[in-house]
């Protein structure tokens, strides 16, 4: 139980409102209210008059892992802080790393759409000038198609070039072994939890949109239909595979933001250190290499 939702559950156990709790402390409704939906944390002094009106010991409020009321202290594995290269990450920091992936997954994973989805009218384009509809010749239809084919691409690259950028000051949370600043933890085990089931239901949907895909393309070959209804079946294949990847992506990526705060999944502090000597290794190859030749 972290910080915010233990301010919660004693303030309710003592029958207090927002305002309540806020006038005993001496400050505004909405900051009980920003600790409460933890986009805030109390300063310590008001940790220790909550800590002498819940009648608990700061220990219980400030431990996330501490469910017991004050008397039997629980210890936490701690990271060393004196290991090298070992990173302190705020709140703040944390939150706006969180912020900025969320919102990038989104659109990485439509610039991986929109990859799959560019030679769509290129293909529909060039089916219907081969059954002579619209009065589109083969060039005509080659060329409009390539054009909308690039554009797509572009703003593609685009999409994955401008979220790189900005993810980019945060790439050393991948590789650096990390020391959370208290409720950091705490923050992202809960958005981790509260997004599982989503995460879950994607890859499963994902999963079988890219395994049903072939299905229309299968009917029309199977029922021996027009050659351009066949056409517009792969459009069809191609926009749910499309919308599959997009769920993988947005899923994957959302995820796996919290997994590297948490140092967890691919993200753990043998992963990252067995990747520097890796890579440490991988210099000494190439720079060797590159002398022999």
């Amino acid at each position: 139980m972290i910080l915010a939702e233990k301010i919660m559950k004693h303030r309710k156990e003592n029958g207090w409102s927002q305002e309540e709790l806020a006038a005993q402390l001496g400050v505004s409704r909405q900051s009980v209210s920003k600790w409460e939906s933890t986009a805030s944390i109390p300063d310590l002094d008001k940790i220790l008059k909550m800590s002498e009106l819940f009648g608990v010991s700061t220990d219980y409020l400030l431990k996330d892992d501490l469910e017991e009321e004050p008397g039997i202290v629980k210890i936490k594995d701690i990271p060393d802080s004196s290991q090298e290269n070992v990173r302190k990450v705020s709140l703040e920091e944390a939150n706006t790393f969180m912020k900025l992936r969320e919102a990038s997954a989104k659109k990485v994973a439509f610039g991986v759409a929109l990859c799959i989805l560019s030679p769509i009218l290129l293909i529909i384009m060039a089916g219907w000038a081969d059954a002579k509809m619209f009065g589109l010749s083969e060039n005509m239809a080659a060329g409009v198609g390539v054009i909308v084919l690039l554009l797509m691409v572009a703003v593609a690259v685009a999409l994955f070039i401008l979220n790189g950028m900005k993810l980019n000051p945060y790439e050393y949370l991948e590789k650096e072994l990390l020391e959370l600043e208290y409720g950091v933890a705490g923050i992202a085990q809960k958005k981790h939890e509260e997004f599982e089931p989503t995460f879950k239901k994607c890859i499963t949907c994902g999963v079988a949109l890219c395994i049903v895909c072939v299905v229309p393309l299968m009917i029309a070959v199977a029922f021996a239909t027009s050659e351009i209804t066949s056409v517009y079946c792969v459009g069809l294949l191609l926009a749910l595979v499309a919308t599959g990847v997009y769920l993988f992506v947005w899923a994957g990526m959302t995820h796996d933001t919290y997994l590297i705060l948490l140092e967890e999944g691919d993200h753990t502090r043998e992963k990252k250190t067995e990747e520097k000597k890796n890579e440490n290794l991988s210099k000494v190859y190439w720079s060797v290499v590159i002398a022999l030749f």
